[in-house]
This record gives structure tokens, sequence and C-alpha cells, in this order.
């Protein structure tokens, strides 16, 4: 039977949310969808066949090699307690600084954000290491859980990120220079956290008391940052400054940050048995899930494509004679209501198939669109009511933290992302520059 355009795609759209609604893991939920398009649209037994084929080669690119790698690299770092080694230098070198331990936080955060690629293991280590200090000084939410949340999706932006691999690999853009593209406005996000810590502390200094700190003499900062941050720092540069100079493909660098991170956990006598063994578990569970859904929504974008649902789609947008900013600011919202009931690879993964070729229709720039997707993707993660950092946050919380209490903790950090999407859309530079400087080299 002939179906129109909007029929094919309802259907497809349809039978995947509705599986996942039954409580069928995502990735099934995918390939119910496809099996049952593919003997709509693409013939039966030969459609199969076919699907097998398109499953194949959407889980044998290169481009997905530094997914894993990526994911042990942070894994190595959380379990091995360098992450921790971290925070504590950076808490003794901010000496008395008014709401140091939210600085703290955003500083941390961001390092942390540059080495694990992780925004949930990256909140679950910053909720548990400063939220109950920062309750014990008499911080307030807003700055005490609101930059855990704020910095905890810095890490989807900041490289290393496996989404952004992910999706550079899917959308067909250079992994590299998306993952380079990434630094700038991650940076900006955190800078504007920073910014907000600052006016909040001025407008209401209860929020952040003043208590006292013991110094230490600048010879034992010295001491600090070479011994536990300079090393930090030379793992961030053989992932993102390898990249950025040219000297080495994402693959490569994810490859050496990983052996990074192993030497410095070894020279810190910290490369246990058992750190590896949990890494190695941690990274495998998050890989599986990660290219099992690959799988399923690879092939849904080719059925999509194959029944003329997605070829229509665009035609039909075109007749709208929609604003560019306008289609993009109506994308952004599809993303962000997604992210209140769906986790965010699955929320990239059933939107990519209809969004990019809406955004080769309207001309945008791949690379910048990219980070707009990965802003919007950082947002969801906190948006209440549902975000998932909201409830990684509740479950490190102290005993009596209310849900209610962690969604207006996460309300201002979500608008200094509004403000850093504001900026995106006025200057794309802000994501464009160091890619461009870099091929330049």
């Amino acid at each position: 039977m002939y179906l129109i355009w909007s029929a094919a795609f309802a259907l497809m759209l349809g039978i995947t949310i509705f599986l996942i609604a039954l409580g069928l893991p995502v990735a099934f939920a995918f390939l119910g969808a496809d099996v049952i398009g593919v003997i709509l649209f693409m013939g039966g037994e030969a459609g199969l066949a076919q699907l097998v084929r398109n499953a194949a080669n959407a889980l044998t690119r290169f481009a997905l090699v530094p997914v894993p790698l990526f994911l042990i690299m942070g894994e190595l770092f959380f379990h091995s307690g360098l992450g921790f080694r971290a925070f504590n230098a950076l808490d003794k070198l901010f000496g008395r600084l008014p709401g140091r331990l939210s600085f703290v936080t955003v500083g941390g955060g961001t390092m942390f954000a540059a080495l694990s690629g992780s925004s949930m293991a990256s909140t679950a280590l910053l909720g548990t290491l400063m939220v109950p200090e920062m309750s014990k000084r008499g911080y307030k939410n807003r700055l005490s859980i609101g930059p855990i949340l704020g910095v905890g999706g810095l890490a989807i932006l900041i490289p290393p990120s496996a989404l952004a691999v992910l999706l550079g690999s899917l959308a067909y853009i250079d992994i590299g220079m998306l993952l380079i593209a990434g630094i700038v406005p991650g940076l900006v996000l955190a800078t504007l956290y920073g910014l907000y810590i600052v006016l909040s502390i001025r407008l209401d200094p209860g929020s952040a008391p003043a208590y006292d700190v013991v110094d230490i003499p600048i010879r034992d900062k010295l001491m600090l940052v070479v011994r536990d941050v300079l090393p930090m720092s030379l793992i961030v540069f053989l992932v993102v400054g390898m990249i950025i100079l040219g000297w080495a493909t994402p693959t490569e660098s994810a490859a050496c940050g990983v052996a990074g991170v192993i030497i410095l956990a070894a020279c810190y006598r910290c490369l246990a048995m058992d750190v590896i063994v949990k890494s190695l578990l941690g990274a495998t569970r998050v890989t599986v899930m990660m290219f099992m859904i690959i799988l399923g929504a690879s092939t849904f974008s080719k059925v999509l494509a194959f029944s003329g649902a997605t070829t229509d789609l665009v035609e039909w947008v075109g007749t709208l004679s929609l604003a560019p900013l306008a289609a993009l600011l109506i994308m952004f919202a599809i993303m962000l209501m997604l992210g209140a009931f769906m986790e965010q690879l699955s929320m990239m993964m059933l939107t990519l198939p209809i969004f990019i070729p809406l955004a080769h229709f309207y001309g945008f720039d791949m690379i910048w669109f990219g980070i707009i997707v990965l802003l919007a993707l950082e947002m969801s993660l906190t948006m209440p009511p549902m975000g998932l950092l909201l409830f990684v946050m509740k479950g490190v919380a102290p005993p009596g933290t209310r849900l209610q209490d962690i969604w207006l903790a996460a309300i201002p950090f979500l608008a200094c992302s509004a403000i850093l999407l504001l900026l995106l859309i006025l200057y794309p530079d802000i994501a464009l520059w160091l890619p461009e400087l870099s091929k330049a080299r």
C-alpha cells in the first residue's frame, strides 16, 4: 500500500516512541521500528539483508574508535583518584577568595570535563567531593549544587566528548574540527558561570559565607601546581593540543590520553588492578550501550531516507518559508523538550536523522550547527523536571535535599547556557575561530 511521506514519517517515529514508552531499551526500540519499516518500504527479506549490511557499516567505521578510548581515560581518571588530587590542589590555591569553593567547583569541574568526557562521572565526583563541604560552610544551593550541575554538562562541549565524536560520525562532520570547536564555547560558558558566582556573592554575601582558611607559603603553592595541576594539564595537551596542532587524529590523541593517564596514575602509585578492572568494565558497559543505539538509529535514518520521508520533509519545510533562525530555534526547543524524558544519546539518535538534512537545507555551517546541538544536549541534562544530572545530583546530595531545591539551583546556570546560545548565534566565530586556525596550520 502506498504511504505518503508524512504517514511514513509518523509511522516510524510513532513506533519508536511507543516501544520506548513500553519500557523497551532504546536500541531495541529503534531496531523494532527498523524491521517494520524495512518490511513496508524495502521489500521484506531483501530489505532485511540490506538492513544487516547497513548496521555492519554503521559500527565498523574507524571514526568511532575514539569513543571507548575517551571513556576508558575518564574512568581511569575517576577511579584512580587523580581527580581528587586536582581538586584538593585547587582548593588550597584559591586561598581566601570569597566563594572559593564555588570557584574551585567551576575551575576543577572544567579541568575534569577536559579529562573525563563524562557528564555523569563529573557530577558524581563533584557532588560527592564538594557539596558536603559547601553545605557545612553554609553555602546556599545556588552556589553549591548549581555550579556542579553547570560544569557537569561542560563534558559534552569540551573535548574529549564522546557525544561529539558520535555526532561527527553520524552527521559526517569532521570529528577533529568538531572537538576543537567545543573548546572556546566551553570556556566561555565556564566564564559565564564564574561571573554569575561573583554577581551572586555581591548581591547576597550570605550565599557563600566567608570562613578562615590556613594560608600556605608560596613555595608550597608552587609545589602543588607542579605536582598536582601541571601533570593534569599535560593530559589535556595530549588529548586536545595534539589535535589542534595537527600532530594526531582524534583516535591517536585518545590513545595518547589513555596512555598518559595510565603513566600518571602509575607515577602517583594509584594504578591498582581493581582500578583497571573497574575502569574497563565501566567503559565497556557504556560503549556497548552507545554502539547498540548507533546500530538501531543509523539504520533508522536509512529506512527514513529510503521511504522518501527525509527528502519530502525537507521539501515541505522549504514551502513553509521559515527563516533559518526560526528553524534553528524550533530544533533547539525540540531537543530541550525531549531532554525532559529521554537521555542524551537516545535524543540525539532520534533527532539527527531529521535535523541534519534540515541543517543542510538551510545552509548552516555544520561544525557550528554541531556545537549548537551539543549545547542543547548540555542544557537538557539539567532541564527540570527530568534532566539526567538532576537525578545524579539527588543521589549524591546530602540527606534532606529536595528535588525542587536542585531544580531551582539549576535555573541560573541554564540561563548562562542560554546566553551562550545567543552569543553563538550573534558571533559564530566563537565556535569557528579555533577550527579555522587549526586548518591554517
